[in-house]
């Protein structure tokens, strides 16, 4: 049942984004006067729809993007001589072409940051730890923070020449530079250490991004304890009598100031029987509990104790409308600006490629983040539609840009690139695609195969 309702889901977020982006050509075609034959989401054989006017309106059998189909729409299609004021496509100026071409992305653009807007005005949460100095609550034995002389406690002080980096930096830029080898400098015990980080990026990790638990940099999330909400029927947690309500203050001579510095030191004893130092209304416990290997929704299976955990302090604002409006635009600047950073450094080759997620990737996001809550979901689909606006403006044949490319390259030579040659190239850049598309989906179910 929850995978349907995960394929329901996905269904949903990416008709909005899709239907957004094909109104958007739909909207300037119409006003530019040119006739629209077919608005569909999805591709392939027509589901049902209506016909309204000269236009087809259609759902298709495969819901992985959508279209809008103009009449004289075709790479081989020529105008005959005098014909500029038709209603076809390819009859029009370049600069109408261009404008249509542009507005589908522009959609995307728009409709990102009218959410981020939204969550701003009603609900802008973060996690305080995220924008709070990078402080090390546990490095892991023999990881790659371990092996950089990094200790529990550490502040890091430089990261990649960001100074005073705060955890969300500290992450923004491991995810930019897989398998290189960082500058950094902690404060431990008040001395300054500088050091060097390798970000390597272990098979198998969240979407193919290097964590900040592969690399063995756990953050403190909290200051105070962890928070037992719910103890699992039959898991190690109830049999060592841990209660709802406890708060976890130390396991064994370790004090966790996260779930994720829990899980790691319960791997590093090996799953080995663990005393837990607990305070119960107020007065301390003292509980001794076997981990066991277990499985957690869209987790590995791993050494653990089986209890829900009252998440980390988040900071909550709600903005006035004013103010919303200029966070949207700040968030939405620096989000394309992490995006474009993304796709420059997958030509480098700072970041893999298979840190792309497809569409099965994608769902397991939009499904976390629908349990996480409204708020969270608006953003995730506000950062697929501002993904799907640049993505649709890379100048590749059958994209957007690819169109706006060739219609700039017209526009100077001022006449048309050889129709043959322009036939060609959208063949080979479709197949391309098709492989392209294949890779990605490979790539998404093996993440899932090796994560579990």
């Amino acid at each position: 049942m929850h995978i349907l309702l995960v394929i329901v889901e996905f269904a949903v977020v990416l008709g909005i984004m899709v239907l957004v982006h094909e109104f958007g050509h739909f909207a300037v075609a119409k006003l530019c006067g040119v006739r629209v034959e077919t608005f569909s989401i999805g591709f392939g054989p027509r589901i049902f729809g209506v016909r309204y006017g000269d236009t087809d309106y259609r759902l298709s059998l495969l819901p992985l993007g959508g279209y809008v189909k103009m009449s004289g729409d075709a790479p081989g299609y020529e105008p005959e001589e005098g014909s500029w004021n038709t209603d076809e496509f390819n009859a029009h100026p370049r600069w109408q072409r261009i404008l249509i071409a542009l507005a589908g992305p522009a959609s995307n653009f728009i409709l990102s940051f009218f959410l981020l807007t939204l969550v701003a005005h009603y609900h802008y949460e973060t996690e305080q730890f995220l924008n709070n100095a990078a402080v090390v609550d546990y490095v892991p034995q023999n990881s790659l923070a371990a092996q950089a002389n990094i200790s529990s406690g550490d502040t890091i002080e430089q990261f990649n020449a960001i100074a005073h980096p705060t955890w969300k930096q500290v992450l923004t830029e491991s995810a930019l530079n897989q398998n290189r080898t960082l500058k950094l400098t902690v404060d431990h015990n008040g001395q300054p250490i500088s050091t060097s980080l390798n970000i390597a990026v272990e098979k198998g990790t969240e979407f193919g991004l290097p964590t900040m638990q592969t690399i063995g940099l756990i953050p403190r999330e909290q200051t105070g304890p962890i928070g037992v909400t719910e103890v699992q029927a039959g898991s190690p947690a109830e049999r060592s009598g841990l209660k709802n309500g406890d708060q976890i203050e130390r396991i064994d001579t370790l004090s966790p100031h996260s779930v994720p510095t829990l899980l790691a030191y319960l791997k590093d004893r090996n799953g080995a029987p663990a005393v837990l130092q607990v305070q119960r209304n107020g007065q301390p416990v003292t509980l001794l509990a076997q981990p066991e290997k277990m499985e957690s929704p869209g987790q590995p299976t791993q050494y653990r104790l089986g209890f829900q955990y009252l998440r980390p302090p988040v900071d909550i604002l709600r903005l006035p409308l004013g103010e919303a409006v200029k966070q949207s635009l700040k968030d939405n600047a620096e989000d394309s600006t992490l995006i474009l950073r993304v796709l420059k450094g997958m030509f480098t080759r700072h970041v893999a490629v298979s840190s792309l997620s497809g569409p099965v990737g994608i769902a397991q996001q939009i499904d976390m983040a629908a349990q996480l809550g409204t708020w969270t979901l608006l953003q995730l689909m506000s950062t697929i539609s501002l993904n799907l606006g640049i993505f649709n403006l890379l100048p590749l044949p059958i994209l957007d840009g690819g169109m706006i490319v060739f219609l700039l390259i017209e526009s100077l030579i001022r006449r048309d690139v050889n129709v043959q040659i322009k036939e060609r190239i959208y063949q080979l850049a479709f197949v391309c695609f098709i492989l392209f598309f294949v890779f990605v989906m490979f790539n998404d179910i093996t993440k899932m195969h090796l994560g579990h």
